[in-house]
């Protein structure tokens, strides 16, 4: 049974294979974008429908500006590396939710939520601009597909997100969650996820600075994010995120790469 699961997922790998934007990572996704889309549209009103939006007119307007200008950004670079593609049916959206949660992330198509708990972290315009860059950053390299496919043929045998809907709702919806980072799994999918938000980081990073914002901010943020965590964190062989103190000894090693395009947006 392994060995037919294993000839399965590398039929499929081979015949579904795209390439992550600047790492060049082939990824395996066998989902079309208009069903992750469509899904993306249902969960994401189904979320607001649930959650509070801030009544904070100063940071809402905050949130919305950030947004768009990472999503111009992100544009632009697509445009330039002929991946325009990747952005085809997004609508995006941008809103702040009130949640104690220090966290933030975005859906495919561009649907993007910021929780309010996260602000006093980024404390301002550029900090909260690293952190939807790397969500964003996150939708525009596909790793919730990545995951969703992954998933698909190890829990279900490969079958089509359609099917998978129709036969087991439940089963599907808990991977969709799985698939963008809500709970975690000691095994085969942490190396995934690590490569992920590292993946994340470094597009974001670009992102963030052809927007117009100073690349060494980031670092800085995740320091802030180092001061907070506590010693009851796993360690990073446990965690689907790299240890802050691999990622920011990341972003500062891409930081002259992303300085280049913070320099070409201020020409």
């Amino acid at each position: 049974m392994k060995q037919l699961l294993f000839l399965l997922a590398t039929v499929l790998f081979t015949i579904s294979c795209s390439t992550v934007p600047i790492t060049g990572r082939k990824q395996f996704n066998m989902i079309p974008s208009a069903e992750m889309l469509a899904m993306s549209n249902q969960q994401y009103g189904d979320f607001l429908k649930e959650h509070k939006n801030s009544n904070n007119q100063q940071a809402t307007a905050m949130v919305k500006r950030v947004g768009k200008n990472i999503q111009q950004a992100a544009t632009k670079f697509l445009v330039k590396h002929n991946r325009a593609n990747l952005l085809e049916g997004y609508d995006w959206e941008f809103n702040l939710v009130e949640d104690k949660q220090a966290n933030a992330w975005c859906m495919p198509g561009g649907k993007v939520v910021v929780y309010t708990g996260i602000l006093p972290i980024t404390k301002n315009e550029s900090g909260l601009a690293v952190v939807m860059g790397h969500e964003i950053a996150h939708a525009i390299a596909e790793h919730g597909s990545e995951r969703m496919s992954q998933e698909l043929v190890r829990q279900l045998g490969g079958v089509a997100l359609t099917v998978a809907l129709q036969e087991k709702p439940e089963e599907t919806q808990a991977l969709w969650l799985a698939a963008y980072g809500i709970g975690s799994e000691v095994g085969v999918m942490l190396p995934y996820s690590r490569l992920h938000e590292s993946e994340a980081d470094h597009l974001g990073l670009v992102f963030m600075a052809m927007a117009g914002y100073d690349p060494h901010v980031a670092p800085e943020f995740w320091k802030r994010m180092q001061k907070m965590n506590n010693a009851a964190k796993p360690p990073e062989f446990l965690s689907t995120h790299p240890s802050d103190q691999t990622r920011i000894e990341n972003l500062q090693n891409w930081i002259s790469e992303a300085m280049q395009y913070y320099q070409e947006s201020k020409k």
